[in-house]
């Protein structure tokens, strides 16, 4: 494999643009977590509430790695171009290697807190379901 300053380069963009989705899911994540903190304290114990919370909270986890190894892979490529400069391609290589590595393994990462979220809709729908009908049935007047 023939590998010039550009090979390494060609993530720069990539990772970029994958670190801003991932701080968008973040900021998202973490407003929502306040969120419902906020609802928890002012209504008390609710089994849903909990249940989204404990869903947020891996989410935030998974998230926390995608961007660790986003940014190792950006450091790893960074790494790459320096080897390449100093002419010592064998490292170069290797380092290039690494960054692609992490940048897989960070939108693996990516797959599993999309699998995650949709649980946590899952429990939101769920609870908008079971107040609808709950609903229904406070409406029936009562002879």
């Amino acid at each position: 494999m023939d590998i010039t300053i550009n090979t390494p380069a060609l993530l720069f963009s990539a990772i970029s643009l994958i670190m801003l989705a991932y701080t968008s899911r973040f900021l998202s994540v973490t407003t929502l977590v306040r969120t419902l903190i906020k609802e928890h304290q002012a209504n008390g114990f609710d089994q849903h509430l909990d249940e989204q919370i404990k869903y947020l909270k891996i989410r935030l986890h998974l998230i926390k790695n995608m961007q660790v190894l986003g940014v190792a892979g950006f450091l790893f490529a960074l790494v790459s171009m320096y080897l390449i400069y100093m002419g010592q391609i064998k490292y170069a290589e290797i380092f290039f290697s690494i960054s692609v590595i992490t940048f897989l393994l960070s939108l693996i990462l990516s797959l599993i807190e999309i699998y995650r979220s949709t649980a946590a809709l899952e429990v939101a729908l769920s609870l908008f379901e079971l107040n609808k009908s709950d609903q229904k049935f406070n409406d029936i007047p009562e002879n």
